[in-house]
């Protein structure tokens, strides 16, 4: 690996600790804890909870109109979001082996968890279900996208670009002609499949 890429690499690394550190003081700060998949609070936050939670009825009934009759055409997107789940999981597991580059693990990006909260009513956890699937489809298929980008055309944009996605750092200056001949091949093999990922491929194609 080039030391420009070590450099990059290294700063997402502090990001990414950086985070799990937030995440471990919002669990002090709310009083609960992450067992083996399950959230548990304490009895004092859950009592808080459910005193919070509002009922259904007095739900609809604050509920602003427009918001009521816009919610078909947001549930409308599930279908479209359910296909591109679907065919970016075939894309990557056709491809990526044909690439060397490592699959996506789709189970990361798809955190489940608010509906348990105590203090929302049916409709709110139905909604919450909803987001945490489509951002966690869109995030998925961002990051499957940004593998293929690694590989194919990992160069910065001329013009600033908003939100960009974590891999784009790692991308050649645009004009960096020189830079982009001689350290693709090094950029290209931090996309790698881990070890398990090659043999399992390697099994199944014996006879």
């Amino acid at each position: 690996m080039s030391p420009y890429v070590d450099r990059v690499v290294a700063r997402i690394r502090d990001a990414e600790d950086e985070l799990a550190r937030e995440v471990q003081e919002q669990q002090q700060r709310w009083r609960y804890r992450v067992r083996r998949g399950r959230i548990w609070f304490d009895e004092e936050a859950r009592r808080a909870h459910n005193q919070l939670k509002q009922s259904v009825p007095a739900f609809l009934r604050e509920a602003s109109v427009l918001n009521l009759l816009s919610t078909p055409i947001v549930y409308s997107l599930l279908l479209p979001l359910l296909l591109l789940d679907l065919w970016a999981t075939v894309y990557q597991r056709a491809c990526f082996p044909l690439y060397d580059v490592a699959r996506v693990p789709r189970r990361q990006y798809f955190v489940i968890d608010r509906h348990k909260l105590g203090y929302l009513n049916a409709i709110e956890k139905a909604n919450c279900l909803y987001c945490s699937y489509a951002n966690g489809v869109l995030a998925y298929v961002r990051e499957i996208a940004a593998r293929t980008e690694q590989y194919w055309c990992p160069i910065k944009h001329a013009r600033p670009i908003p939100t960009a996605h974590p891999r784009y750092h790692l991308f050649f200056d645009y004009g960096d002609a020189a830079g982009y001949r001689r350290h693709l091949p090094a950029l290209r093999k931090t996309l790698r499949r881990p070890p398990s990922q090659a043999a399992g491929r390697t099994r199944h194609v014996q006879p």
